[in-house]
């Protein structure tokens, strides 16, 4: 069965981010796609170290193994799609959340791009300013891991837990992705994408300088 992850890197469960997630599954869901959802923000995240363990076990995990990162990586390996969820944090996504990325990303690029032609987007909470910075940061993971991204991500305006409802136009885009992302899913299920071989290990991070 197509199956699709959301990460939810708000502190906030039931927040504002949280909102925007739940419109985008709810459009997946009318078409029997599976969801899940994994609550990241508030956790304790531990950030990357750039130890570069990743590229000599190349296990598909982190070193790092007391925290939600490894579950979310082997989740991540397994879905068909994959959402990410931020609040704007000063300008940018939360700390939960860029220790996921960091680390996610690096698994991936030593064990040959682990969620290529994946479908992606994002979701982002914003007040006021840096929403686009935020969505960047996002989406950067996306297309660097060679994944598809479905449209533009999804904005949503709103300051207290539940706002973000009353933003018309951000809601819509949040209904407007889950949609899109049915349809590539649906599709892609039809018509899969040509196998291809597991890219090679970027091996220009552990080459050691001359």
């Amino acid at each position: 069965m197509t199956n699709v992850l959301a990460i939810n890197g708000s502190p906030r469960k039931d927040g504002n981010t949280a909102v925007l997630i739940r419109t985008v599954l709810k459009e997946l869901e009318k078409v029997g796609i599976k969801t899940e959802t994994i609550q990241l923000g508030g956790k304790k995240i531990y950030g990357c170290t750039a130890c570069m363990k990743c590229f000599g076990n190349r296990d598909k995990k982190c070193i790092i193994d007391d925290d939600l990162v490894n579950t979310c990586i082997e989740k991540m390996s397994n879905a068909d799609g994959i959402i990410f969820g931020s609040p704007v944090y000063f300008l940018d996504v939360t700390s939960e959340m860029k220790a996921l990325i960091d680390r996610a990303g690096f698994v991936s690029f030593a064990n040959g791009l682990l969620f290529k032609n994946k479908i992606g987007n994002a979701t982002v909470a914003v007040r006021r300013a840096g929403a686009s910075r935020t969505a960047d940061t996002m989406l950067h993971f996306f297309l660097a891991n060679e994944m598809i991204v479905a449209g533009l991500p999804v904005i949503g305006m709103g300051r207290d837990i539940g706002d973000v409802g009353m933003d018309e136009e951000g809601m819509g885009r949040a209904k407007n992705l889950g949609e899109t992302m049915a349809l590539l899913l649906t599709h892609l299920d039809r018509y899969p994408l040509p196998v291809q071989k597991p890219a090679k290990a970027d091996e220009r991070m552990t080459k050691k300088k001359k």
